[in-house]
């Protein structure tokens, strides 16, 4: 942004072209990804859905100057615009440019909106160091977005726009917003660090753990999720709706197994149970495959490490043949 402020791009037929393709300006998506990493902060089980795809369409609006760089530069090249209509395009993809960042400025204060009734919410299941650095991210948005809004007033303006960026450029806005980039990111940083939250598991309330235990022990011993040879974490993320981090965290910090340890617990346990129910007309690897495992090597080594015994040893002392 700095080389084209100060014009490298009237003196380079790289940067003039770089200009007119790539969209250093991509401000649509940043409301959704605001909102969503609020109530991912405020809501850790709310799992990521499909249809949320769908607030990032209007990056297309950030797309589309740029496209129509894309369209003059080829029209340069074949010579179907010529002459004085350069000038005619080039200042209509600057107008472009230049009012749509009023949607741009509407979108990111829209979603800030719906992202502070967040934080007002009743029955939050966080923290409250949690709810205060999520209250302190959206104000320092909220902040920025003023100081914006008196920046896009005048930019937006005809009869002020030339006469701004001649005496301050973007300056203004570009400034507060390294400013509070470094703030929010030494301050997240230590946030983190204060409250433990490491790689290792995250800080989640008595609810959420309990909630998250709920949901689990369902899906295996109501739901028989272990059943299915392609479980994955995904697969388990999709039906409970609960975030994977937040799974992953409590598998691993409240009750002390991986995903694949707590998966096959369920599917050894079914495997003893029909062992002892006299399956006869299934080999031992056949039982292994109804109960969920896709791999003899696999099932017998987790077998083993669960009971002490191989599937052989395990059948000789524990199962009565008729």
């Amino acid at each position: 942004m700095y080389l084209l402020i100060i014009g490298v791009a009237n003196f380079s037929v790289f940067w003039k072209e770089f200009s007119m393709l790539v969209p250093l300006v991509m401000a649509m998506p940043l409301g959704p990804l605001i909102y969503f990493y609020v109530q991912s902060l405020l809501e850790p089980t709310s799992g990521w859905q499909k249809k949320n795809w769908i607030h990032f369409f209007p990056i297309l609006l950030d797309l589309l100057p740029r496209l129509m760089g894309a369209v003059y530069l080829i029209g340069i090249t074949m010579r179907f615009i010529v002459g004085d209509e350069r000038i005619s395009w080039i200042n209509t993809i600057d107008k472009l440019d230049m009012y749509i960042d009023v949607p741009r400025w509407i979108s990111i204060s829209t979603y800030l909106f719906f992202a502070w009734r967040l934080t007002k919410r009743d029955g939050i299941k966080t923290d409250d160091a949690n709810l205060k650095w999520t209250k302190q991210f959206v104000f320092a948005f909220i902040a920025f977005q003023t100081i914006w809004f008196l920046h896009l007033i005048p930019y937006v303006t005809p009869s002020l726009s030339d006469d701004l960026i001649e005496l301050v450029n973007w300056y203004p806005v570009y400034i507060p917003l390294a400013v509070m980039v470094y703030w929010l990111g030494i301050k997240g940083f230590f946030l983190r660090s204060s409250r433990g939250e490491t790689a290792k598991g995250l800080l989640l309330s008595n609810k959420v753990v309990d909630d998250t235990k709920v949901a689990l022990l369902k899906s295996m011993e109501h739901d028989h999720l272990y059943l299915d040879p392609g479980l994955t974490l995904n697969t388990l993320v999709s039906h409970t709706g609960i975030a994977q981090k937040v799974i992953s965290s409590v598998l691993n910090q409240q009750m002390g197994k991986s995903f694949n340890e707590f998966v096959n617990d369920y599917r050894i346990e079914a495997v003893k149970q029909k062992l002892h129910s006299g399956n006869q007309h299934l080999t031992i690897t056949g039982i292994a495959f109804e109960c969920g495992f896709n791999s003899q090597a696999t099932f017998q080594r987790v077998f083993k490490q669960t009971t002490g015994l191989t599937p052989t040893e395990f059948v000789a002392r524990n199962v009565k043949t008729a």
